[in-house]
């Protein structure tokens, strides 16, 4: 593995560890034990089982990705390279994933410049579906339909950058002056016909879907979290928006992993369904461990597997 990732990887498990321990510091401890005590087991096959759903289906729709880029792998090694590079998902925007465009380099020698912008699609897509299970929690509060059409507005206004050529050069030509991207962005005709096929109606159609499918289990996985510890005051629908409007905030700090961001979100959100400050905060910690430090660990397996780990 490259030196700066693997930096980066540490870094980001420092941080967790740090952060976790603040929010067990600061918490009941008497009230912790007894939720973890009372853990109901049976429930880890339905939150793991869902949590993996939510992985083919991002499979999926990254097999669709490259299908419409007319690039072809064996479904086995493609998985393989897909879940290694989960192992890498705990950094700032998720652009550690962009470790699987130089495996398929490595395997299969594809331009890294073909594939390396999937993930910036990969990315606009989560938001899309991501905004969308969260709107079903939105319409329930106050102004509602204004967050609604604030978000669908910003979405169709990154939709149109996209799409429009000329923009899209323009914006290219000026993240290029920035101290960390400059030079990287030079390949601009490659990177613009990567992305542009991405976002055409149908695949607009077919990838949102896929999208909204992803963040309904991986919710659904949170939500059996809570059902687990025994904690009823939250019902499903509710859930998977808390779960998906955390992991925005998350994205949207820039820290890698959105690191007690989208913990303290999530807990934040959760004490306004009435459930104790500190059961909340662990019932964060419970959630990412399932869904984000899960993957990254399989995806360290993968990318063992898959001879990532060799420099």
């Amino acid at each position: 593995m490259d030196p700066k990732l693997l930096n980066k990887f540490l870094i980001s498990i420092i941080i967790a560890i740090i952060i976790y321990a603040a929010f067990f510091f600061f918490s009941d401890f008497t009230k912790i034990y007894d939720k973890l005590e009372n853990f109901n087991l049976i429930y880890l096959f339905p939150i793991l089982s869902l949590v993996f759903l939510s992985w083919c289906i991002l499979f999926f729709r990254w097999m669709l990705f490259l299908k419409n880029l007319n690039i072809s792998i064996p479904i086995k090694s493609n998985f393989v390279i897909f879940i290694s590079s989960f192992s890498l998902s705990a950094t700032p925007g998720q652009v550690g994933e962009l470790i699987k465009s130089q495996l398929l380099k490595n395997r299969f020698n594809i331009p890294i410049s073909k594939t390396a912008p999937l993930v910036f699609v990969e990315r606009l897509y989560d938001l899309i579906g991501a905004l969308v299970v969260s709107i079903l929690g939105i319409w329930f509060l106050e102004n509602g339909a204004l967050v609604v059409g604030v978000m669908s507005t910003v979405l169709l206004f990154i939709f149109l950058l996209i799409r429009s050529r000329k923009t899209f050069t323009k914006i290219s030509f000026l993240l290029n002056k920035l101290p960390f991207l400059r030079g990287k962005l030079d390949n601009f005709p490659t990177i613009y016909e990567s992305i542009n096929p991405c976002v055409s109606k149908k695949m607009l159609f077919y990838a949102s879907t896929f999208s909204v499918i992803y963040w309904l289990l991986i919710g659904a996985s949170a939500y059996f979290v809570l059902v687990g510890l025994g904690i009823d005051a939250i019902n499903l629908i509710n859930m998977i928006s808390i779960y998906s409007s955390s992991l925005i905030l998350g994205a949207v700090s820039l820290i890698p992993g959105g690191i007690g961001v989208a913990e303290g979100s999530i807990a934040s959100l959760l004490t306004l369904g009435g459930v104790d400050i500190s059961v909340a905060l662990v019932i964060g910690i419970l959630i990412r461990i399932f869904t984000l430090w899960f993957g990254v660990s399989l995806g360290v397996i993968f990318l063992k597997i898959s001879g990532g780990l060799k420099n």
